[in-house]
């Protein structure tokens, strides 16, 4: 039996009025959060937040991934911009809000704590990749 999951996005569990789908339980993640997060178009409703020891999601550290659409992130009254093709990751202590921009913002949110993941050698950086796959 193999041991795949595949979901739409837009058939997810939406919470929050739809601003936010439930993927990691929609596809049974257990190692890491992750959700699909849709923003309107130059909407201010996003909190300034972080996920520091005291916060309901504590100690994670969250990696943003751009699907459509364009954002501001901002951190310490810096900006950082979010669109397909860029990825930003963000600190568990370091506070932050996204603004999306005219056009709105769809972005995968993956968030975990530090040190609970072991990374494989092979994906450090320098590091020798591993063999070819065999044929």
């Amino acid at each position: 039996m193999t041991d795949v999951t595949v979901r739409s996005i837009d058939d997810m569990e939406a919470i929050h009025g739809g601003l936010a789908r439930r993927a990691r339980a929609e596809l049974g993640v257990t190692g890491w959060g992750m959700q699909v997060l849709t923003l309107p178009p130059n909407w201010e409703g996003y909190p300034d937040h972080n996920h520091n020891a005291e916060a309901f999601d504590a100690n994670q550290e969250e990696v943003y991934i751009p699907l459509s659409g364009s954002a501001k992130l901002v951190a310490d009254g810096t900006e950082f911009e979010l669109r397909p093709g860029l990825m930003v990751r963000v600190g568990p202590d370091q506070l932050r809000r996204i603004l999306p921009g005219p056009d709105g913002i769809r972005f995968v949110a993956i968030g975990g704590s530090p040190g609970a993941f072991t990374a494989g050698a092979w994906t450090e950086l320098g590091a020798d990749p591993p063999g070819p796959p065999a044929e």
